[in-house]
C-alpha cells in the first residue's frame, strides 16, 4: 500500500523500532509542514493510507474530497478533533485510532515546567550561557497552593508530585475530579473563580471538547496573583484567543509555562511569548519521548497491518 506520513517534525518516525512493521509497503515521509493547501494535497494525493500524527494536519471536508485514493486515516493516539468523520464516512474512508493514553510523559513535562518556571531555571541557564552571573530571585514551591484544573490521569500525577514537594493541591473540575480530590484528601475549590484566585501555580489538565474550548477567559486570568504561574501542557484552545498574552502583559498571571499553541509548529521565533522573559516555552514536548512514540506509533502501524489484512481494528467511524 501507498502510505504517507506528513509532518514528522522530529524527523524520528523512521528511527523507531516499530517502523519495521511497515516493511514491504511504499512509505513516504515528510518532515516539514506543507507550505499551503495545494502542496498538502499534492503530498497526500497518492496515499491509500495516511498516518495522522495527532492533530498536526486538519482533515477537513475540503481536504478529504481532494484525496480520491484515500482509504484509511490511521491516527497516532486515541482521538483527534481535526478529522471530519462525516466526510470520511461518505467517501468510505475508515478512521482508526490507538488504544493507549499514557499520562506519564505529559505529567513529567508539566512538573519539569513548574520547577523550571518557578525557580527561573530556563531564564538563568540562558543568562549564564550569555556570560552573565548575578542571578534573579525565584519562588519556592513548598508551601505554595498548586491548582489543578481537571484531576484526570495527568492531573493526578502532577498533584501527587506537587504534594511530594510540599505544595497544597487545590482541585477544580467535573464531578469525577471532585470525587478523586475527596479520595486523595485534596481541597476542592468552591468554583472556577476560587481556583484562579487562590492558586500560586495553576496547571490545566482539561480535555479539549466543544464545551471546554475557551473555558479559561480574561476574567479568570485577571483573578490570578501577580506572582502566580499558569502552566498549559494540554491544549492552547482551552484559553480564549489572546487572553493569556493580554493577561501576562497586564501582570496577571505574572508567569506562564506553555507547551501548546493555537497554530503549530511555531517557526522562526514567531510567537509573542518567545520575547517575554516571564514565559517558558517548549515545542509541544508533552508526549514526545521514545517510549511514548514507540507505544503510539506501534499501535498506529498495527492498525494499518490489520486493515491490510482485511480486519480493520479500532475503527472510529
Amino acid at each position: 500500500m501507498k502510505i504517507v506520513i506528513p509532518d514528522d517534525y522530529q524527523d524520528v518516525v523512521h528511527r523507531l523500532s516499530c517502523f519495521s512493521l511497515l516493511a514491504g509497503h511504499d512509505v513516504v515521509r515528510y518532515r516539514e509542514p506543507a507550505a499551503d493547501p495545494d502542496q498538502l494535497v499534492e503530498r497526500l494525493h497518492p496515499a491509500e493510507v495516511i498516518v495522522a500524527i495527532r492533530e498536526r494536519v486538519s482533515f477537513s471536508r475540503t481536504l478529504i474530497e481532494r484525496l480520491p485514493n484515500l482509504r484509511l486515516i490511521a491516527l497516532v493516539g486515541r482521538a483527534a478533533t481535526t478529522i471530519d468523520h462525516a466526510a470520511c464516512r461518505e467517501r468510505n474512508i475508515l478512521v482508526s485510532h490507538g488504544a493507549s493514553n499514557s499520562p506519564i510523559a505529559p505529567a513529567e513535562l508539566t512538573i519539569a515546567l513548574i520547577v523550571a518556571a518557578r525557580r527561573n531555571v530556563a531564564l538563568e541557564a540562558e543568562r549564564m550561557r550569555r556570560g552573565d552571573w548575578p542571578c534573579t530571585l525565584s519562588h519556592r514551591l513548598s508551601g505554595n497552593r498548586l491548582g489543578i484544573f481537571g484531576l484526570g490521569a495527568i492531573g493526578s500525577i502532577v498533584a501527587r508530585a506537587g504534594a511530594g514537594m510540599g505544595m497544597h493541591p487545590l482541585i477544580w473540575g467535573r464531578d469525577g475530579s471532585a470525587a478523586k480530590a475527596k479520595a486523595a484528601g485534596y481541597e476542592f475549590a468552591a468554583n472556577q473563580a476560587d481556583l484562579f484566585e487562590r492558586s500560586d501555580v495553576l496547571s490545566l489538565h482539561v480535555r479539549l471538547r466543544a464545551d471546554t474550548r475557551g473555558i479559561v477567559g480574561p476574567d479568570d486570568l485577571a483573578r490570578m496573583k501577580p506572582t502566580s504561574l499558569l502552566v498549559n501542557t494540554s491544549r492552547a484552545e482551552l484559553i480564549q484567543p489572546s487572553a493569556l498574552l493580554t493577561g501576562l502583559r497586564n501582570g496577571r498571571p505574572g508567569y506562564a509555562a506553555v507547551d501548546v499553541y493555537e497554530k503549530e509548529p511555531v517557526r522562526n521565533g514567531e510567537h509573542p511569548f518567545l520575547s517575554m522573559p516571564n514565559v517558558v516555552c517548549t515545542p509541544h514536548l508533552g508526549w514526545a519521548e521514545w517510549d511514548n512514540f514507540e507505544l503510539y506509533f506501534g499501535e498506529c502501524f498495527e492498525q494499518i497491518l490489520a486493515y491490510a489484512g482485511g480486519l480493520p481494528s479500532r475503527v472510529a467511524n
